[in-house]
């Protein structure tokens, strides 16, 4: 098994499919930053990984998807007075090989998953940053950085920069 980089660089993926977004509900692990949040799909970066290697191979894990079609919509720099610094490579996907059985998302070692329309995903219980990014990939077809700031739980500064 790699090692997992000291800096915080992860990837995130909402893969699409009839409407649709696959999301996790974070609520197996109980020391999980996450837990009791939905979530895309995604993790940290493994040694030597490219982002699009650490994309294909966490969607590939969580999932056992296999993405065909993806883009790179945007970079989110989090930065929180509790947890640090993270730098978030952040995707959407509309195709991918392989099929997701029930047993499968429901067995996840991370939470559950789910297919969620997308009018009803700010219904879930979401991270307010997430809130942000999440209407920004929903109503714009732009590349952007983003730069979410916490104190605590609490977000406290939002900057964009669409590209």
């Amino acid at each position: 098994m790699k090692k997992e980089l000291k800096s915080n660089l992860t990837t995130l993926c909402y893969i699409e499919k009839n409407g649709c977004y696959l999301m996790m509900h974070r609520i197996s692990k109980e020391k999980d930053i996450n837990h009791g949040k939905w979530i895309g799909v995604g993790g940290h970066f493994e040694e030597n990984e490219s982002p699009e290697d650490c994309l294909l191979r966490e969607v590939n894990e969580e999932t056992g998807l296999t993405l065909t079609s993806y883009s790179l919509r945007g970079i989110i720099t989090f930065i929180s007075d509790g947890w640090g610094c993270e730098y978030m490579h952040l995707y959407t996907a509309d195709a991918f090989e392989g099929t997701l059985t029930q047993e499968q998302m429901n067995t996840c070692n991370e939470g559950i998953l789910r297919w969620i329309p997308k009018e009803q995903i700010m219904d879930l219980d979401l991270w307010e940053g997430d809130r942000v990014f999440l209407d920004f990939l929903l109503t714009q077809n732009a590349f952007f950085s983003m730069k979410l700031e916490y104190h605590g739980d609490k977000l406290v500064n939002i900057t964009t920069k669409q590209y």
